[in-house]
């Protein structure tokens, strides 16, 4: 089952509603119970019931939809889930080994201790939306497909069997990336967090559709040349230590953003780097989610 917020055509409200099994209709969540008329995806999360979840996804599976408002996907713009989020976006840096190579050259041990690091995003793009590359700062605007995880309910000292009751679902995350400021800087806050630097969607997989463990392709085209190609099965640490691991001293919160690492291919792990540039069209995929593109103004 997938969400999605979206805005019909001729119309400038926002709405939340699930994908068909088929892909080709969005069911409007509120024309299906008057309690669903959530304003966020947050307030969908924080009040969605597990009764509520198996209602709704044995109506996406229905073949007559006429008693619901629904739209062709045709006729939707499909927005970011989150427009931005409570708390700064967490990262896990060098979760992949191929990437990891592709940028210390000269690595050799794969069991060092998870990188994390927060990504601020003050607007979230959604899909075709543009995105501001900041070239008066920036001269190495790069992209980085990543699997999110989606906060579902509180949690501190999660047990790692117990991972998945936290968890929402799963979404694509483009972490667009400013190389030379973060060679500047020595750290990667500020290249990681210029404005528009976060795209998110197009769709958050409910949890149950996706459960884990899961392995799904991931990868990443720039203008139609495949870019990035692997799987989450390659993830150094995976989601369920991961999240064992910020919530030992973290509390996590419904709607918070893990972002779990890119794997090789991205622009500055050519020779010569291949960067974006005004024009551009950045597609991250990743298998059972769907496709986020984004444009470079």
């Amino acid at each position: 089952m997938k969400f999605l917020k979206f805005i019909p055509k001729n119309s400038q409200k926002e709405s939340l509603g699930i994908l068909s099994k088929c892909e080709k209709f969005v069911i409007e969540l509120k024309s299906i119970d008057p309690n669903f008329n959530f304003k966020s995806t947050l307030q969908l999360i924080e009040n969605i019931t597990e009764n509520n979840l198996i209602l709704l996804n044995k109506i996406s599976s229905l073949n007559n939809l006429e008693k619901y408002d629904i739209f062709s996907i045709k006729n939707i713009t499909v927005l970011s889930p989150f427009k931005k989020t409570k708390h700064d976006i967490i990262c896990a840096g060098f979760n992949y080994m191929d990437h990891l190579k592709e940028i210390k050259k000269n690595v050799t041990d794969n069991k060092k201790n998870t990188i994390y690091f927060s990504k601020r995003a003050t607007y979230i793009l959604g899909p075709n939306e543009e995105i501001t590359p900041h070239f008066d700062i920036n001269n190495s605007l790069d992209y980085e497909v990543e699997l999110a995880v989606i906060i579902g309910k509180k949690g501190y000292q999660i047990k790692e069997n117990e991972v998945e009751d936290y968890i929402f679902g799963y979404t694509i995350l483009n972490d667009i990336s400013s190389r030379n400021l973060q060679g500047k800087y020595r750290q990667w806050y500020i290249g990681k967090s210029l404005d528009s630097f976060t795209s998110l969607g197009p769709f958050i997989i409910h949890k149950s559709s996706l459960p884990m463990p899961f392995d799904i392709d991931i990868s990443s085209y720039l203008n139609g040349e495949l870019r990035q190609n692997s799987n989450t099965k390659n993830m150094i640490t995976p989601i369920d230590k991961m999240i064992v691991e910020l919530s030992k001293g973290i509390t996590l919160e419904p709607g918070d953003i893990i972002a779990t690492g890119t794997c090789s291919g991205v622009g500055i792990g050519f020779n010569p780097p291949k960067y974006m540039q005004s024009g551009d069209k950045i597609e991250c995929i990743i298998e059972k989610i769907g496709n986020l593109i984004n444009f470079v103004k």
